[in-house]
């Protein structure tokens, strides 16, 4: 397998965590909140939580890490974005990972600072979850559309 190759594929499964990981708190676990008793389900929140910090840590640098690795492969196309539809795409693509990055680091800092409440939590997280279709969507585009 060529290094391209198995950037590509750390990067694909990396991708499939991440989205699967938010997938599940905003599309299961939000629900589940509702119907659960909120001293019980505190407890879940708190444990998946952990979790899901630590397993993320590793997710994220993998899908980044070989996201620039992918992205160095296509440096002539990022070069010129607007040269081609194809770095045009994987240019949109890179600006909206950037914004997942920050995005995660906003939680993080409300969540030290005290100033998180649910709502923001959701928000935030449907957010992110949107940026991430739009990468999926984005990363078919780039090699299916052309102008």
């Amino acid at each position: 397998m060529s290094g391209y190759s198995l950037l590509h594929v750390v990067h694909l499964l990396g991708a499939i965590f991440f989205i699967g990981t938010l997938f599940v708190e905003v599309a299961v676990l939000a629900r589940v909140r509702q119907q659960v008793d909120p001293e019980a389900m505190q407890s879940v929140d708190k444990a998946v939580g952990a979790r899901l910090r630590m397993v993320l840590h590793w997710v994220v640098l993998f899908v980044y890490g070989a996201g620039i690795g992918l992205a160095w492969h296509y440096r002539q196309a990022l070069a010129d974005p607007f040269a081609s539809s194809f770095g045009t795409l994987l240019s949109l693509k890179i600006l909206l990972a950037i914004g997942v990055f920050f995005s995660f680091g906003a939680v993080a800092m409300l969540l030290r600072s005290g100033r998180m409440t649910p709502a923001r939590y959701r928000l935030i997280h449907w957010a992110i979850f949107a940026q991430m279709i739009g990468i999926v969507v984005l990363a078919k585009a780039m090699f299916y559309l052309r102008w």
